[in-house]
């Protein structure tokens, strides 16, 4: 699947969570929703999938956790925050680089519509 489609679908699913759930929940609970929505459109979704860190010559595992990994292409950080800020791009963009991965979403579900600033979409 290529990666524009992937993340049209990502969108879509989590913009239907939005949708029925609002804002003002945990971050679990959207985490939770959205990997069902995700699966119910046969996509793989891996929750808590672990991110080691590699610094010189060590290797620390399980350091970090991407909280939804999905197709083995994409990682989904949840937040349920008043903003987004500086520092959690940065860590979405740490994330990608110690996961290798190219393509990140960073959602904030704390907003009254998803789609008017609650997407955050980067690419490496």
């Amino acid at each position: 699947m290529r990666i524009n489609e992937l993340t049209h679908r990502i969108i879509g699913a989590a913009i239907e969570v939005h949708k029925h759930l609002g804002p003002g929940l945990l971050e679990s609970a959207y985490e939770t929703c959205l990997a069902f929505e995700l699966e119910q459109r046969v996509l793989s979704v891996e929750r808590q999938r672990p991110v080691p860190i590699i610094y010189k010559e060590i290797k620390l595992d399980h350091g970090y956790r991407i909280d939804l990994f999905v197709n083995n292409s994409g990682i989904l950080e949840l937040k349920s925050i008043d903003q987004i800020l500086p520092v959690h791009e940065a860590q979405i963009l740490s994330y990608m680089k110690f996961a290798q991965c190219k393509t990140g979403l960073l959602f904030n579900f704390n907003v009254l519509l998803l789609k008017t600033g609650g997407i955050h979409r980067f690419v490496l």
